[in-house]
């Protein structure tokens, strides 16, 4: 006869995401996590409300400074703030330290969305403004929310991860035909040709390819941006508004 598993019964920890993910629960300890999470996208709505128009970049957290991949996020992050963006990392160290930096050294704004990690991961110091969460879900929605392109450094499976998802989302046009561009040809090749066996295979379209624009030139990444984002969406140069800090902002 054959019998019906049972989940082992566990207690809610601090990693409530750890602990949702798990499988069904309590009806009452899914509904607490469901207002988290909506206070976790309210707190980080409010807080970069005024930050955009951005650019987000994406990137390991692992390269140092020195490292050919930092000192072009560098310059990367300068460039995008000669364009008038703010920009968005992830908030740590690596890629993500390197733009913000590059933006700060421009003289433009640079903000981050900072997540908490086993091993934790505290937001760099070259952040105007940053935001620490606990979902990397909420986390990946706000990284879109505010930008109107993204920029790809070489990374692992988290830049992985963004970068399809963002290229997803644009493919279901559920978010606008907003320009990505791989930075480091070389980084790339492999992740290309194995793209241009999706398109053999039929499981991609061709018009999915004209998604990504990869180049080691900073200049023509400037002018991809400047045609497909800032011309394309029409962007004006920002008015500064005065928060409400009564609204978190």
């Amino acid at each position: 006869m054959e019998k019906d598993l049972i989940k082992p019964v566990t207690t809610p920890s601090e990693d409530t995401e750890h602990y949702f993910l798990e499988g069904p629960h309590s009806r009452f300890d899914e509904f607490k996590f469901v207002f988290k999470v909506m206070g976790e996208f309210i707190k980080g709505f409010r807080k970069l409300h005024f930050i955009g128009p951005c650019v987000t970049v994406f990137g390991s957290a692992r390269f140092k400074e020195g490292h050919p991949h930092y000192e072009m996020a560098r310059k990367v992050g300068g460039m995008l703030s000669s364009l008038g963006f703010t920009v968005m990392t992830g908030g740590g160290p690596g890629i993500m330290e390197a733009a913000n930096r590059g933006a700060r050294e421009a003289g433009g704004r640079s903000v981050g969305c900072n997540i908490l990690l086993a091993m934790e991961q505290a937001p760099n110091r070259y952040l105007d403004r940053w935001i620490t969460l606990n979902h990397f879900f909420v986390r990946k929605v706000l990284l879109l929310k505010y930008s109107y392109a993204f920029v790809v450094m070489p990374g692992g499976f988290g830049t992985m991860d963004e970068l399809f998802e963002t290229i997803t989302l644009i493919q279901t046009k559920k978010i606008q035909n907003f320009p990505i561009i791989l930075m480091g040809k070389e980084y790339w090749n492999t992740m290309i040709n194995f793209i241009n066996e999706l398109d053999d295979r039929e499981t991609i379209s061709v018009e999915d390819l004209q998604l990504l624009k990869i180049t080691d030139d900073i200049e023509e990444a400037k002018e991809h941006i400047q045609n497909f984002a800032i011309n394309a969406f029409r962007l004006k140069q920002r008015v500064e508004t005065r928060p409400a800090k009564i609204l978190g902002e």
